[in-house]
């Protein structure tokens, strides 16, 4: 019964959801763990017998081993729209997860880095090593346009728009959408075109592929985490710097300057203007620490 009914919420969310494969095998492997609990417990139940109490020791359990607040919220949400797609199906008389309730989760306000630092860690390219001009080309597309790191190694030369003044994304969920790119962006990206690319080896299937690897193959995440901490390094800063760190930089250095929500929510691809709102909230911790600094009562 639970097999069928995994079956059938797999195929919602790639046919109605158009969730991406990672979405979907997280939604799945939610489901897959209440399974397991109550097998181990001897509760042999179908979907439509589990009630909201065993859901309710289902989580205390995964808090015992040690699961985070966050990580137990999102299989909580994983749990919440298996059983909502039941309920649409007809195939559940009552929904027990209506009254579960998420654990309390602090908004942790993500990294961010100042424009100086941005350009502290970008002047710390070689850029006389040819991969020194595709990783400027990178970092400024990163930053220039507010790009997921999968979104990145992802880059097309045929999604890019200069003459429009867009490039052309994939995001979550094999969505796209056009985002605006900055002439420093563009002036990097045709150098790397223009003068590094062409003299890369090129792997058959990566023919369209921007930014290519030594191998003339697409880049792989890790590898672009491995760029930015060397060079964060390098450049002495001591934050914890990732690629998503550049992301956050542009958004918030949009809202700093007084850049409409809805425009950055439409940028950065987010679904919710929830998601976009938190860089409302880094826009206020920047507002109080330069109150703190200059303010001659503070």
């Amino acid at each position: 019964m639970w097999q069928s009914q995994i079956n059938g919420f797999r195929a919602y969310l790639q046919l109605e959801r158009s969730l991406s494969g990672n979405s979907i095998e997280a939604y799945l492997h939610d489901v897959e763990k209440l399974t397991q609990y109550l097998d181990s417990r001897g509760l042999a139940l179908t979907p439509d017998y589990v009630e909201l109490h065993h859901l309710q020791d289902y989580l205390r359990w995964i808090a015992e081993l040690g699961m985070t607040a966050r990580s137990q919220a999102r299989i909580i949400s994983g749990l919440k729209g298996f059983y909502r797609y039941l309920s649409a199906e007809n195939l559940i008389t009552k929904d027990p997860t209506e009254m579960l309730e998420s654990p309390k989760i602090g908004r942790k306000l993500p990294v961010t880095l100042s424009v100086e630092e941005i350009n502290r860690v970008i002047n710390a390219i070689d850029l006389s090593k040819p991969e020194g001009e595709r990783n400027k080309a990178m970092l400024e597309s990163l930053y220039g346009c507010g790009l997921r790191v999968s979104e990145l190694v992802g880059m097309k030369i045929s999604g890019l728009h200069f003459d429009d003044g867009f490039i052309q994304i994939t995001g979550k969920g094999d969505k796209e959408r056009l985002v605006p790119v900055g002439s420093v962006a563009q002036k990097h990206i045709l150098i790397y075109l223009d003068r590094i690319r062409p003299h890369m080896p090129l792997k058959k299937g990566n023919e369209d592929i921007l930014f290519l690897n030594r191998r003339g193959s697409r880049l792989s995440r890790v590898m672009i985490f491995t760029i930015i901490r060397d060079l964060a390094q390098k450049a002495g800063i001591r934050k914890t710097v990732s690629p998503h760190t550049f992301r956050h930089s542009f958004a918030t250095h949009l809202v700093e300057g007084g850049a409409d929500l809805r425009a950055v929510q439409e940028m950065l691809g987010h679904e919710s203007i929830t998601t976009t709102e938190i860089y409302t909230h880094l826009d206020r911790e920047y507002l109080r620490s330069t109150i703190l600094q200059y303010h001659p009562r503070k």
